[in-house]
């Protein structure tokens, strides 16, 4: 008797599959197992079966074993690789109540490291910039993510950083399945409503867009760039690191940050911060300061 291999079938079944002729021996034998055989967690199940049913030969059951690969098998559709869906060709196509059954993107968190760290704390920035227009899938996005996020985590600190991802993959792709088996002529239809059902997500990203942003201290700034050169491996195409001239994830040069946070007209606002202009009510304004000039 040869060594089997346990799958996660109900043994009863496989009891019937196997000698469907002796199904009436086969029920009473059932009825007289004890209950620990009769869970499918048992590891030793399939040797317990074969103690106690010698009828049933190691050869019938790898028969069995093969016809139920050979069905499984038949079900799996072939799903292209990502470059297949790279081109933007078509309209956005969202998920909506029209466009349903979409599986969630692999990518489910966006910022990682010290997100709640104030404006102050990290003030050098770097992005990695798209330098195509082109699609980009969730995969790709969380491969990134990861990649990025574990060497800065291993080089600079887990409490050194702040990555965030800035695109997000709304855009559904759908795939036609295609059978691969033989005799698959007869049950597949070809191009004959060939719509699709939704596969994945991806992002429509441009030239110039941000894919990936990372804030930390400026001793860490050539960790952040060694991060973001390595996440590109991740992504089809081109795209390029660029130093930011802003503060953090501000919109203000740095020059002009330390400038006005000198005079007081900086007021942090989480992750980002605000100016305060010359305009709204004299009596919200700090004392001195009730006539700004606009240039000033």
């Amino acid at each position: 008797m040869g060594q089997t291999v346990p799958v996660p079938v109900k043994m009863k079944a496989v009891v019937y599959a196997l000698s469907p002729f002796r199904q009436k021996v086969m029920s009473k034998l059932w009825k007289n197992m004890p209950e620990k055989i009769h869970q499918e967690e048992s590891e030793n199940w399939i040797d317990a079966l074969l103690l106690l049913t010698p009828l049933v030969t190691t050869y019938a059951y790898a028969k069995y074993y093969k016809e139920k690969e050979k069905l499984a098998h038949r079900e799996l559709p072939l799903i292209g690789p990502a470059r297949c869906y790279r081109q933007i060709k078509n309209k956005p196509y969202p998920k909506s109540r029209y466009c349903r059954g979409v599986p969630d993107p692999k990518i489910r968190i966006y910022d990682v490291g010290m997100k709640k760290k104030g404006v102050d704390e990290f003030p050098f920035c770097v992005h990695l910039v798209s330098w195509e227009k082109e699609n980009v899938s969730s995969e790709a996005l969380e491969a990134a993510r990861i990649a990025c996020n574990k060497y800065m985590a291993k080089y600079a600190g887990k409490d050194a950083f702040h990555l965030r991802v800035r695109v997000h993959p709304f855009h559904v792709l759908r795939i036609n399945k295609m059978l691969s088996c033989a005799g698959a002529d007869r049950l597949q239809t070809g191009m004959r409503g060939a719509f699709g059902k939704p596969q994945g997500t991806c992002a429509r990203v441009s030239i110039g867009q941000v894919l990936l942003s990372v804030r930390c201290k400026d001793s860490n700034s050539h960790h952040a760039q060694e991060a973001l050169r390595r996440a590109k491996f991740k992504f089809p195409g081109r795209q390029k690191i660029i130093v930011s001239r802003k503060w953090g994830f501000t919109k203000f040069n740095r020059t002009d940050y330390l400038k006005w946070k000198a005079e007081n007209r900086i007021l942090p606002d989480g992750v980002n911060a605000k100016l305060l202009g010359c305009h709204g009510p004299l009596a919200s304004r700090q004392p001195g300061r009730a006539f700004l000039n606009a240039t000033a």
